[in-house]
């Protein structure tokens, strides 16, 4: 958990890796007896400084980030630069929109396909979601962390801000907190794209519940105690009913028929 940032993003990146790494063990089991773990490929859109890609190419994953802003690929070529050799050999970063992912891969080409953080910046996330199906392979698990459409009014309303939250109500756009005109996903409406390309949910769970609000210099707790507290707290509260519905982000996992 070292080096990911403020507490919210500490509890993102914290979070979403328990919930990838219990839907890895599902889907891609160690056989009995095996010495080596399955390798998988995985692509990762949008990777930003990489927290999720690294940590898979860390255990020992074929990973590919596909990266659309230059700033952003230059510092994840600059992250997989500092891994060990065996770290950068896994690892490829390139320039692409992960719309055009057939320009770069053939179909059915991988295993796990992440996409965090990404649909909120475009309008209409469907051409998308159809590119990511098309590469990845039958059984493969699609994961995607969105802006919860469903709770959009939460952070408005419990900072105070009325106008926001009401606005919240009638509009699945807002202003992150980058100042950028954003848009958030409700799961309904996300779960039939998904079934309709042939990528079926198979679990969601809720991501910030507690912690949307800390203000953007807050640090995460350095008493290892109060930290794991806080963020089984949160973990609870992601894969639990009703707090999950109201989390910041939600983070769906499909798997291709």
């Amino acid at each position: 958990m070292a080096g990911l940032g403020g507490l919210r993003n500490t509890v993102r990146q914290e979070l979403v890796a328990r919930q990838l790494d219990e839907q890895l063990g599902a889907l891609f089991p160690q056989p009995a007896g095996a010495h080596a773990r399955r390798r998988l490929r995985v692509l990762d859109i949008g990777p930003g400084q990489g927290t999720q890609a690294l940590r898979l190419a860390r255990a020992g994953h074929l990973v590919t980030g596909l990266e659309s802003d230059p700033r952003m690929l230059a510092e994840l070529r600059a992250a997989v630069a500092a891994e060990p050799a065996e770290v950068r050999e896994r690892f490829v970063a390139l320039s692409g929109d992960g719309r055009e992912t057939g320009r770069h891969f053939g179909p059915a080409c991988f295993d796990v396909v992440l996409c965090h953080g990404v649909l909120m910046y475009l309008p209409d996330p469907e051409p998308l979601l159809a590119a990511l199906a098309r590469v990845l392979a039958p059984g493969g698990l699609l994961s995607l962390l969105v802006r919860n459409g469903d709770a959009l009014a939460m952070r408005p309303g419990l900072q105070g801000d009325w106008a926001g939250a009401s606005d919240a109500f009638r509009s699945d756009g807002y202003t992150n907190r980058l100042g950028l005109a954003t848009r958030a996903d409700r799961r309904g409406p996300l779960t039939a794209v998904l079934d309709g390309f042939g990528v079926p949910l198979r679990a969601w769970y809720g991501v910030r519940v507690f912690t949307d609000t800390a203000a953007d210099h807050a640090r995460a707790p350095q008493d290892p105690h109060e930290l794991h507290l806080l963020l089984d707290a949160e973990e609870q509260a992601g894969r639990t009913d009703p707090y999950r519905g109201v989390a910041a982000l939600t983070h769906l996992c499909g798997v291709r028929a």
